[in-house]
């Protein structure tokens, strides 16, 4: 039974009792229905969490404005969430449910991208227009597929640069330890990872895979310790990385560089490593550091920070800020469409060329954007600072043990 309001306060585990639950502020006039599968319940729970906070801030904006303009008619936005339980097969058939039962106008993809490939091939065969909101890995979009689009940029954008910025700041850096979650997105960056070092004549003396769901890490970590690695770099979601980094510092484990994609961008990840964050490096494809000037309902990145505090009472990272430009995104193609027809919302999702609080967006001809300069920060004093691009940033890498600043 589909639920007509959710409250701010809802928690996740709740979300699990039912499948369909709309955002807040939907009403019963007219309004334009849109999909969003995610994980509400199970291990990708914090990351769907985040998701639902960006897809409400942004219904919420729409719906106070009066609505999307629709060929000069004011349309209401509507959200409509199903919980898939961190299971892509379950994210799969959400998906298709969401546009053959909920008749939803448009669709979020799911969590990921795992779950946003598999999930693709449905958006296709309704030719549903979809924005991923969280998927970058290029094997997502080299399906020749028409209808999927999104918002994060391929993962070597986010190791070409910290790897150039290692080079460059510790050149004695040559041995490169990866751990990497067995995961479609995490074992991509890995990848891209190994490549990059590799290409800065580094040495890859490690690179060990771990199953999701994994809670014991020591026999990957004890390959490391004995690997005598300069760089140790992890990928895997919040609660992998958060594990991951505990039962570092309980073997006494660490080195010049860590880094770790993608918890180290949440506040969330911070607070459960404490003082085992500190130094540690990352990269992600928005930070609150960012001054872009944007043409969507969001205007500036700094008054979508304010409004996402004043909602939520803390600061976004990316994770929220792509769920929020991709449905400005959606909003920016309707109404240039003039429509709520599939086919020319595609069209101008695919011809877009503008400037958002997110950044400049364009979509390649996979429909993977490839107008972005993700930013690289790393955790010092508690707080994430910006230390690559130049213009955004907020000041220099540092170095952990066993190496000279």
């Amino acid at each position: 039974m589909i639920q007509r309001s959710l409250r701010r306060t809802l928690a996740c585990a709740a979300l699990a009792a039912a499948p369909f639950v709309l955002a807040p502020g939907a009403s019963a006039q007219e309004t334009i229905r849109f999909g969003a599968p995610l994980p509400l319940t199970g291990a990708l729970a914090p990351e769907a969490l985040k998701q639902q906070q960006g897809y409400d801030l942004w219904a919420e904006q729409v719906n106070k404005a009066g609505g999307i303009d629709v060929g000069g008619k004011k349309m209401k936005v509507e959200i409509v969430y199903t919980d898939y339980q961190s299971n892509t097969p379950r994210a799969v058939q959400a998906a298709e449910q969401l546009i053959t039962q909920e008749k939803v106008n448009f669709l979020f993809s799911p969590f990921g991208s795992g779950a946003a490939k598999a999930a693709s091939t449905v958006s296709e065969k309704y030719k549903m227009p979809t924005i991923a909101s969280t998927a970058s890995s290029s094997q997502v979009y080299d399906q020749g597929y028409k209808y999927l689009f999104g918002t994060f940029t391929p993962n070597d954008t986010l190791t070409t640069p910290l790897t150039q910025i290692v080079s460059q700041k510790a050149p004695q850096v040559k041995r490169v330890a990866i751990i990497a979650r067995n995961d479609l997105f995490p074992l991509a960056i890995a990848q891209e990872m190994e490549k990059s070092a590799k290409q800065h004549g580094m040495d890859v003396v490690m690179f060990e895979k771990y199953a999701i769901n994994t809670m014991d890490h020591s026999s990957a970590l004890a390959q490391v310790k004995a690997a005598n690695a300069d760089w140790i770099f992890a990928t895997g979601y919040i609660n992998d990385l958060v594990l991951i980094r505990k039962q570092m510092s309980d073997q006494r484990i660490g080195a010049p560089v860590v880094t770790m994609i993608a918890g180290p961008a949440y506040q969330e990840f911070i607070d459960a490593a404490g003082a085992g964050a500190e130094n540690i490096s990352s990269a992600a494809w928005w930070h609150p550091a960012v001054r872009y000037q944007g043409k969507d309902i969001f205007g500036t990145a700094d008054n979508y920070v304010k409004l996402f505090r004043e909602k939520y009472n803390a600061t976004p990272d990316y994770a929220q800020a792509s769920s929020s430009v991709s449905g400005a995104l959606f909003q920016m193609a309707i109404e240039k469409a003039g429509s709520l027809d599939r086919e020319k919302v595609r069209d101008a999702l695919a011809g877009m060329n503008v400037m958002t609080f997110w950044g400049p967006v364009h979509f390649g001809k996979t429909g993977q954007i490839d107008s972005l300069e993700p930013p690289v920060f790393q955790i010092q004093g508690g707080k994430t600072v910006v230390v690559h691009p130049p213009e955004i940033k907020q000041g220099e890498l540092k170095l952990g043990v066993g190496m000279s600043q």
